[in-house]
Parts: structure tokens; C-alpha cells; sequence
């Protein structure tokens, strides 16, 4: 950089400062939100070609700091968010000069006509949307044989840790922050799509109980599962932009439940005791077959950072149910029927209408679109897109059965336990299928420094215990470290 005080703190002090230092320093006029774009973009121009996680820069993105800087001036802050600039997934719609394609080249040239909600929120808060990410193309349910964090626009995502998984979909979102891209970035999850990254990034990530966050203007998998939630470098960062997510939408009918968190006071759960006189339930059956020995010999020491920090831990318990049992009847059939509604009401301009033409675009640009195939896409397109067949009905009103009263809900109460804990996203179609949060917080990496997260899950709406249990777990171990 030109400016020597600039290049001098983007070098020595920008990476890893939280979204409260840098809204320190611009209260202190050390620093503008200008200047923030300015550093993060030229993090971008050095960093990004190592791991491909950034789609598109928001062209705005320069003259909205400065105008947020003269707000700032004149009016005071907004919020905690005023000036920080941040990445959002690029299945979000933003009504602005970037395109919107779930990473797929038959969206290439499409533009929303409206913000998604989440896009509204952190407008209204005062964030900076300094660009969209890449990420696994349709949300990894293109092809089963498909890498996460691959795009046919973008390309592959890389794990800046290493030649390590990067973890899907929301993989730019989660490489992003891990590379000190952004300040923050929004995420999207249907099953383990933002606890997943996080944990293989080092990264705290929430997945929000569903009818928290709006998914209005957002290119849809699943109506019943999906749901955005922020990806922080730490506890505090992700909650400050979970935080401004949350909020009722009249597009989005689940999202009154939002009302009961508006306004709240997520700052008292910033508690360095918080897992004291706690309980956890382990259930091995989600992971014990599948986990790799040394990260089950760091989850057996996280178990007993737990332990040290106050907790205590049933283990092996029985939920009744696990992931095999899910299945994917649910998400094939919503897929077909929220994608065509998406679709059908983008921009008149949009050439691509449906599942049927994505298939169709995809079949005339074999050489570019089916490197992976997209067995998935025609599965989902073989569906009515009715929502009336009875393999439908039936799985959805068992997964829920299964994860969400049988499963957590049962379980939990039966065993006066207040949450589970897991390790990276093993057990994740259990929550999301239940429509329950989560939260993953870096813990430790493994001898070849692939990263290692603890996840927990609760019940509904349990967001402020998983906060404050999150925040002390993070606080005794420091598990994040940088790239």
C-alpha cells in the first residue's frame, strides 16, 4: 500500500482484531471504515489467489464506508457494526452491483432485484457488505461426488491451513475470515453448512435455531432446514453479527419467532464461568465409527477441558436416533419446489427459470458445468415439486420426530442434561433436521495442523446458554489461531 500508516497496521495489527477493537479505534478517529476497505481489499489482492474464497468485490463497497464514516461524524454509530466490513455467501441475494449465483455460471449474469433480509439487516446496522464468497455450488446438492467448496464460477476453495478439507458450503465465507479477509462473514447451513467450515477454519460459527434469521432472498435447498448464521474469528465477533441478523420478516413466516431476541442483551452471556454446574451429554453413537483416532483423542481432551472448567459430562448417551435414519427425502423434494419458486420470481431477466433449465444449462456446458456431474440436481428434478407425495410426508414428520422430540428434546430432558457436545460437525443432520442451533468454537489442530473444532447443540431457541457456554469454552482453551 501507498499510505505507510495504512500498510503498517494492515501488516502489524489488522489480522486478528476483533469487531469491538476496530470499532474502538474508529470511535478513537485512528481509524475510518474507509480505510478498513482499503486494508481488507488489499488483504484480498495479496491472499485470496492461495484460497479462492472471495467470488466478487462489492463495487459501492469503498463510497458506503465513507458515507457511513460521515454518519458517523455527524450522528453517531448505529450499532456495533457501524463501519465493519463484512462477506455474505453467495447465495444471498443484494440488491446492488454484484451478481447473485450460488456459485454456479448459469447465475452468472444474474442480479437481484432486492436484498435478501439478512442483506437489509446488516445494512440497517451499519455494516460494510465488502463482497460475496464463494462457495460450494447449489449448496452442495449438485453432484455427491462434488469436492466442498467447489464452484464452476469460482473454482475451488482451498483450506488455508493446508491441503486439509475447507469444509461446505459456506467454505469462502469460513476461508475468508481464517485469512483475515473480512472482519466477519454470513453463512448459510441446511445440514453442517456453517459448522462444518467452521471447524475445519479455526472459526466460530452459529447455526441459529430456524425462524431466528429470515430466508427471504436467499437461493433456497431446503424450507424446513435452511437458516444463515455469521462465521467470527471469535465468540464475541460471530455473536455482535448474529446479533444484527436477527429480526422478523413478513416473507418469511417462521421469523416471528425472532421477536422474543430483538433488542437483546446478548453481553450478559460473555461469562468466563459460564460452564460451571453445566451438564453435557456426549452421544458417541453420532461419531464413534467414523471419527479419525487423533481427533477423537482431542475430543477426549476438550471433554476434559470441560471437565476442568466446571462441567460435567454423561457420555455414551442414546438419542434414539442417528443420521442414517434421516435421510435425504426432505431435502430432495424441497429443493425442486424452492428452487423453481426462487427462480420463477428472480429478475425478468434471468434466463434461467427453473431446475429443468439449470440442467439444461449444465447439459450444453458439459466441458465447464459436469466436471462433477450433477446426479443430485436430477434426483431433486425427478420430484413433483408438489410437496404431496407421501415419501415426503412421511420423512419430514419423522426427521423431526426423530431429531427433534425423540431425539435432542427427549434426551435432553430425560437426562436433566442442558446441552450435547460433539466434536467438529459430527451429528449435524441431527440438529439441522430438528431445526435446533448449534455452535462450533476452535479448540486445537491436529500434528499436521488441520484444525479442530468442539460443537455444541441445544434445544430450541437455547441460543443464549450455547452462547455463554461457547464463550467460556473459548476463553479457558484459545484454541483459534491464525493461518
Amino acid at each position: 500500500m501507498h499510505h505507510k500508516k495504512l500498510e503498517e497496521f494492515r501488516r502489524d495489527r489488522l489480522d486478528e482484531m476483533s469487531i469491538s477493537e476496530l470499532q474502538q479505534e474508529m470511535r478513537n478517529g485512528t481509524l475510518t471504515s474507509e480505510e478498513l476497505v482499503l486494508m481488507y481489499k488489499e488483504n484480498i489482492s495479496r491472499r485470496d489467489k492461495n484460497t479462492a474464497a472471495i467470488l466478487e468485490l462489492n463495487p459501492d463497497a469503498l463510497q458506503i464506508a465513507q458515507a457511513l464514516d460521515y454518519e458517523r461524524a455527524h450522528k453517531g454509530e448505529r450499532s456495533p457494526l457501524h463501519g465493519i466490513p463484512v462477506l455474505v455467501k453467495d447465495n444471498m441475494n443484494t440488491a446492488d452491483k454484484m451478481h447473485t449465483s450460488a456459485g454456479s455460471l448459469a447465475l452468472k449474469d444474474h442480479y437481484a432485484l432486492q436484498d435478501a433480509h439478512v442483506a437489509t439487516k446488516l445494512r440497517e446496522a451499519g455494516a460494510v457488505i465488502l463482497g460475496k464468497t464463494n462457495m460450494t455450488e447449489w449448496a452442495n446438492f449438485m453432484s455427491d461426488k462434488m469436492p466442498n467448496g467447489y464452484s464452476s464460477r469460482g473454482g475451488q476453495v482451498k483450506n488455508p491451513y493446508g491441503p486439509f478439507d475447507v469444509g461446505g458450503s459456506s467454505s469462502g465465507s469460513a476461508a475468508a475470515v481464517a485469512s483475515n479477509l473480512a472482519a466477519a462473514a454470513i453463512g448459510t447451513e441446511t445440514s453442517g453448512s456453517i459448522i462444518n467450515p467452521a471447524a475445519q477454519n479455526s472459526l466460530v460459527g452459529i447455526k441459529p435455531t430456524v425462524g431466528l434469521v429470515s430466508r427471504s432472498g436467499i437461493i433456497p435447498l431446503s424450507h424446513t432446514q435452511d437458516i444463515p448464521g455469521p462465521l467470527a474469528r471469535t465468540v464475541e465477533d460471530a455473536v455482535t453479527v448474529f446479533a444484527a441478523l436477527i429480526g422478523q420478516d413478513p416473507e418469511d413466516a417462521i421469523s416471528a419467532m425472532a421477536g422474543q431476541f430483538e433488542g437483546y442483551d446478548w453481553t450478559r452471556h460473555f461469562n468466563k464461568e459460564g460452564l460451571k454446574g453445566v451438564t453435557f451429554g456426549v452421544p458417541r453413537n453420532l461419531f464413534d465409527e467414523d471419527i479419525p483416532k487423533e481427533q477423537l483423542e482431542q475430543f477426549e481432551r476438550a471433554l476434559d477441558s470441560l471437565r476442568g472448567c466446571g462441567a460435567e459430562i454423561i457420555d455414551n448417551v442414546d438419542l434414539g436416533a442417528d443420521q442414517d435414519d434421516l435421510g435425504f427425502a426432505v431435502l430432495l423434494h424441497e429443493f425442486k419446489a424452492d428452487l423453481n419458486a426462487y427462480l420463477a420470481k428472480s429478475n425478468p431477466q434471468n434466463p434461467i427459470r427453473s431446475m429443468e433449465d439449470v440442467i439444461t444449462f449444465n447439459e450444453e456446458h458439459t466441458e465447464t458445468m459436469l466436471k462433477f456431474g450433477q446426479n443430485l440436481l436430477e434426483q431433486a428434478n425427478s420430484m413433483s415439486g408438489k410437496l404431496n407425495e407421501r415419501e415426503y410426508v412421511e420423512a419430514l414428520e419423522r426427521n423431526r420426530y426423530l431429531a427433534a422430540e425423540q431425539g435432542i428434546g427427549a434426551t435432553l430432558k430425560e437426562l436433566g442434561a442442558d446441552a450435547l457436545v460433539l466434536p467438529q460437525d459430527f451429528g449435524c443432520n441431527i440438529g439441522a433436521a430438528a431445526g435446533f442451533p448449534s455452535i462450533t468454537v476452535p479448540y486445537s489442530f491436529s500434528a499436521n495442523r488441520e484444525p479442530f473444532g468442539i460443537t455444541f447443540t441445544g434445544h430450541a431457541f437455547s441460543e443464549p446458554a450455547l452462547i455463554e457456554y461457547a464463550f467460556a469454552f473459548e476463553q479457558a482453551v484459545k484454541g483459534r489461531q491464525k493461518p
